[in-house]
């Protein structure tokens, strides 16, 4: 079930909570009419679910029920009370929300793109309406996970500062400017009783040092195999996880789906070009739809 106040004429985000699997708690940001056609939207590992406000807004306007949700363990969500942040317990949690919702349409990128894809290809009966994978597919490029796992762990002791979270961050995403005005960062971070910020996820979500994008990649290319519903990739094309021949490698799983390459996008499409990205998106699901 999700509850929750209706939503703004302004299209402001109104938040949501949803019952996962076992009741685990989960956050959302809702946008737009809730009679409209529901999409879900799920962020990568690490991420939260301010990731998706202007693909969310966007989709609003054009008629979408959007709602951008915090997986478990991740930002305003609860904390899996027996560390279990397998792609197996992310899936299981979609599935509640789809059903909460009536075959929603799935957006996820990265570490949820793998969730909504084993949700949706191992489903006895199809859980969404079409999927969007983003930047991610069965066969990834290892050292693009290196650096995403590095990347996640090489700060535990967090940041005494905005300034130093944002300087990371223009560390590891060299595709996009720092900004000046780091206010912004306080949505992706926590404020601990030491005074330091970090990052606003579980820890033990690392405990193993690797990302749902590389467990049993036989699995995942089994569960595209099974894709039935309309499917769209979105590639950034100077991503250093997915590879253009990782992405061909897919297309000949689901001959069915179609292909984006974003120029000018790294690993974090929505974040580097979210223009593009968020028209992309937009004009699939409007043709599916």
């Amino acid at each position: 079930m999700r509850t929750g106040s209706q939503p703004t004429r302004e299209l402001a985000a109104v938040t949501l909570e949803f019952r996962g699997a076992h009741g685990l708690r989960l956050v959302g940001d809702a946008y737009g009419d809730p009679t409209g056609r529901p999409v879900v939207l799920l962020h990568g590992g690490g991420q939260t679910r301010h990731a998706w406000g202007g693909t969310a807004a966007a989709l609003a306007t054009h008629g979408w029920y959007a709602i951008a949700l915090d997986m478990r363990g991740h930002g305003d969500s609860e904390w899996a009370a027996d560390g279990d942040y397998t792609v197996a317990a992310l899936a299981a949690d979609l599935h509640c929300v789809a059903a909460a919702l009536g075959r929603p349409a799935v957006v996820g990128a990265s570490l949820g793109g793998i969730t909504a894809l084993l949700a949706e290809g191992e489903a006895a009966t199809s859980m969404s309406r079409a999927l969007v994978l983003v930047d991610v597919a069965p066969r990834v490029e290892p050292a693009g996970v290196d650096r995403i796992v590095s990347f996640m762990t090489e700060r535990p002791e967090g940041f005494t500062t905005l300034d130093e979270a944002a300087d990371a961050i223009a560390t590891y995403n060299v595709h996009r400017p720092r900004p000046t005005d780091v206010s912004g960062l306080k949505k992706n971070l926590r404020l601990g009783p030491d005074g330091r910020y970090r990052w606003h996820w579980d820890p033990a979500l690392m405990s193993d040092r690797r990302t749902g994008a590389t467990q049993n990649p036989e699995r995942q290319e089994a569960a595209a195999r099974r894709l039935t519903v309309p499917t769209l990739l979105v590639r950034g094309r100077m991503s250093d996880l997915l590879s253009e021949n990782g992405a061909r490698a897919f297309l000949d799983l689901v001959p069915h789906a179609r292909y984006v390459d974003v120029s000018g996008a790294g690993h974090m499409v929505a974040g580097d070009r979210n223009d593009a990205f968020t028209r992309a998106v937009v004009d699939f699901l409007a043709d599916v739809s």
